[in-house]
């Protein structure tokens, strides 16, 4: 600790000086990272969410700790270890109780073109949830180029409309969405798009679909 290597915790909980400092203050609080701070962790596309979540087994102890403003999840599995970390399966859950249906499914789709979770969780994820729940899981794609994607999916879907994901349009190509085969949703991402000659190749590529009898909405 002289040398800077390791940091105290709290009493008997020491990190390295280079630790993440979410996963430090979750250990200070007592836990581990949970719901969209365990999720964005690993690389999951979540909503935009501050506050940061932990997890908390049922039979450990909160702690107090300097600024602490941390969501705090309760589970009821047990754990040799007071830092294991929650499976995929289980952090998506806790997004669904507390973050709701739109941060879930973004998610979801997020970790299963991550790869990070497989046929196997999501029927017990599926197990878990209720009827709405399940509902999203069996709506879900492994292919959602971004959160974003997903997020305007979902919301269409809600008005009844046919909706495909990543479909190749005769001279066009590739499109994120295609709405009752007439309408194209682009979810680009400002960030992707913003050079000049990005946003001039966006304008021939909707041109040219106008050709074919499609209109273009892009988003960011």
């Amino acid at each position: 600790m002289r040398g800077g290597a390791l940091i105290r915790v709290r009493r008997g909980v020491y990190a390295t000086s280079s630790a993440c400092g979410e996963v430090v203050t979750a250990a200070a609080h007592g836990g581990v990272l949970g719901c969209e701070s365990a999720a964005r962790h690993l690389g999951i596309w979540v909503l935009d969410e501050p506050a940061l979540h932990v997890w908390m087994h049922h039979d450990r102890h909160q702690y107090p700790h300097e600024d602490c403003d941390c969501v705090t999840h309760w589970d009821a599995a047990t754990s040799g270890s007071a830092f294991e970390q929650p499976g995929v399966p289980l952090v998506l859950r806790q997004i669904y109780g507390c973050r709701g249906a739109e941060a879930f499914f973004v998610a979801l789709e997020s970790a299963r073109r991550l790869g990070l979770i497989d046929a196997v969780g999501l029927r017990r994820l599926g197990d878990r949830l209720g009827p709405e729940g399940r509902d999203l899981i069996a709506f879900s794609r492994a292919d959602a180029d971004s959160g974003l994607e997903s997020l305007v999916r979902m919301r269409i879907r809600r008005y009844g409309w046919r909706v495909r994901t990543q479909v190749s349009v005769v001279g066009t190509g590739r499109v994120d969405l295609l709405i009752d085969d007439w309408l194209i949703i682009e979810t680009d991402g400002r960030a992707n798009h913003e050079e000049s000659s990005l946003r001039h190749r966006d304008l021939v590529r909707d041109a040219t679909a106008a050709g074919w009898g499609h209109a273009t909405l892009r988003f960011d």
